[in-house]
C-alpha cells in the first residue's frame, strides 16, 4: 500500500520521481525551503494528495461494503453494484445536480455538499431496502430473486437517471457523463474531509460486526442460537453499507466491481473468517482502486480514462469466472 501510494503521488501529466516527490511533501511539511519544490508541493496539496485519499477512502469502503453483503446474503456474488445500491445512490446525486438549486435552492445553499451526500445515502438506502425485501421468501433471502430485483432496480434508477440528464444544462450533462463513469478527481479538501468523516466511522462500525456475520454464515436460525438478534444485524448492517456506498458514488460516481473481486478473491486466500477478511478487503480495496486510477492516469497521458472503465476492465471477465465456476458446482 505505501509503494502505490508513493507511485500515484508520481503519476500524472507531469511525471516526478520519488526523490522530488520527497522534497516536495517536505516542503509541504514545512522541513525544507527549496523554491524548486513550489510548483510540485502546489500538485501535490491541490491534486495529487487529495485524489490518493479519496482513492484509498472508495477502494476501501466499497471492497468492505461488498464483503458485508456477501456474508449478509451468504452468496460470493453479492455486490453494491449488482444489487442497485450504487444506482440508487447515483439517481439521489444526480437528481440533487440537476435539480437542486432549481427545486430547492435555499436547502441547497445552506447545506451544500451535505444535501448532496444525504441524497446519495437516501437513494441507496431505499434501493437496498427494496432489494432486500423482494427477495425475502418464507424467512430466508431467494438469491435468484435477489439478482433479478437488483437488475430491475439498476434499470429503473438508470432510465431515471436517463431522463435527467436529457433536461440538464450543456455545463450538468458533460459533468454528469465523466461522473457516472467513475473518477477520483477532487480538488475540494472540505469536500474529502466531510467524506472521511463519513466513511471512516462507518467503515470501523462494520468492522465491529466480524462475530455475527461469521455467526450467519451458518444460517440466520443457527446465529439466532448462538445468541445474535440477526435482524437487528441486518439492519444495521444495510443502513451502513447504504451510507458507505451512498457517500462514495457522491464524490467519485459508479465504481464498479470493486466490492465484487476483492473480497471474494481474498477469502480464496484468507478463508471466510471476518475478523481477517473485512480488514483485508479495506485494506486490499484502497490500493487496489489507487491502482486502477494510477493507470486511468497514465494510460493516454496528460488526457484520462474514467476509473468505471479500468474497474470493469478487470471486473467484468471475473464476474463472468464466477459464474461459469457456480454452474460447473451445481452440475457437479
Amino acid at each position: 500500500m505505501i509503494t502505490v501510494s508513493f507511485v500515484s503521488l508520481n503519476s500524472g501529466a507531469i511525471e516526478t520521481s520519488f526523490a522530488e516527490t520527497l522534497t516536495a511533501m517536505g516542503h509541504l511539511l514545512g522541513m525544507n525551503q527549496d523554491a524548486g519544490s513550489d510548483r510540485l508541493a502546489m500538485i501535490l496539496a491541490q491534486i495529487r494528495l487529495p485524489r490518493l485519499l479519496l482513492g484509498m477512502l472508495a477502494g476501501g469502503g466499497l471492497a468492505l461494503s461488498g464483503a458485508v453483503m456477501q456474508a449478509l446474503f451468504r452468496n460470493p456474488m453479492a455486490d453494491p453494484g449488482l444489487l442497485g445500491v450504487s444506482s440508487g445512490a447515483a439517481f439521489g446525486a444526480v437528481l440533487t445536480i440537476v435539480l437542486g438549486v432549481s427545486l430547492l435552492p435555499g436547502l441547497f445553499t445552506l447545506m451544500g455538499t451535505w444535501l448532496l451526500l444525504a441524497m446519495a445515502f437516501g437513494g441507496s438506502l431505499v434501493s437496498l431496502l427494496l432489494v432486500y425485501r423482494l427477495a425475502r421468501i418464507n424467512n430466508r433471502t431467494d438469491i435468484p430473486t435477489m439478482l433479478l430485483a437488483g437488475v430491475a432496480m439498476n434499470a429503473i434508477t438508470g432510465s431515471l437517471i436517463g431522463l435527467l440528464s436529457y433536461v440538464a444544462s450543456d455545463n450538468e450533462l458533460r459533468d454528469l457523463i465523466f461522473w457516472s463513469l467513475g473518477s477520483l478527481e477532487i480538488t475540494d479538501w472540505n469536500k474529502l474531509i466531510v467524506a472521511a468523516i463519513v466513511i471512516a466511522p462507518a467503515c470501523v462500525a462494520m468492522l465491529a460486526y466480524s462475530g455475527a456475520l461469521n455467526a450467519n454464515l451458518l444460517g440466520e436460525n443457527e446465529a439466532r442460537h448462538l445468541g445474535f438478534e440477526i435482524e437487528k444485524v441486518k439492519t444495521r448492517l444495510i443502513i451502513l453499507v447504504s451510507l458507505v456506498v451512498g457517500v462514495i458514488v457522491a464524490m467519485s460516481g459508479i465504481i464498479g466491481f470493486v466490492g465484487l473481486v476483492v473480497p471474494h478473491l481474498l477469502r480464496l486466500v484468507v478463508g471466510p473468517d471476518h475478523r481477517l477478511l473485512l480488514p483485508a478487503s479495506a485494506l486490499f480495496g484502497a490500493g487496489l482502486l489507487v491502482l486502477a486510477d494510477i493507470v486511468a492516469r497514465t494510460m493516454v497521458a496528460p488526457a484520462e480514462v474514467p476509473i468505471g472503465i479500468i474497474t470493469a476492465v478487470l471486473g467484468g471477465p471475473l464476474f463472468l469466472w464466477l459464474l461459469i465456476r457456480h454452474k460447473r458446482r451445481q452440475i457437479v
